[in-house]
């Protein structure tokens, strides 16, 4: 378990549209090439050490004739941000995802101070 001293949590969060192929028939939407989309985020101010960050779909836009297969996460999560990675495979088509994610952690504190030598 991850305990936190609570005056140094800090929350953010966010929301960004990750592709919108099926305007400019991309990979995601006709089924060929590369289906994945990653996207970097910026946290608004740095964590003191990687924070616990949950990603979730909150626009999903998919061919009803089809399977919808997905997987959204998040990887490379240091304090300063994290990508959005999402994949799709077989015969789905995607025509757009909008992705919320929310990122919780130890922040720094107005009251900290450091000694130097």
């Amino acid at each position: 378990m991850w305990k936190i001293r609570t005056h140094r949590m800090g929350i953010d969060r966010g929301s960004l549209l990750l592709f919108s192929d099926f305007q400019d028939n991309g990979p995601m939407w006709t089924g060929q090439g590369e289906r994945e989309a990653r996207r970097a985020v910026a946290f608004s101010e740095p964590f003191l050490s990687a924070p616990v960050v949950q990603v979730g779909i909150s626009m999903w836009d998919a061919d009803s004739g089809r399977n919808p297969r997905m997987d959204i996460m998040a990887e490379n999560v240091t304090p300063a941000g994290f990508d959005i990675v999402f994949r799709t495979w077989g015969d789905s088509r995607i025509a757009r995802v909008r992705a919320d994610w929310l990122a919780l952690g130890e922040v720094a504190h107005e009251d900290d101070w450091e000694i130097t030598p």
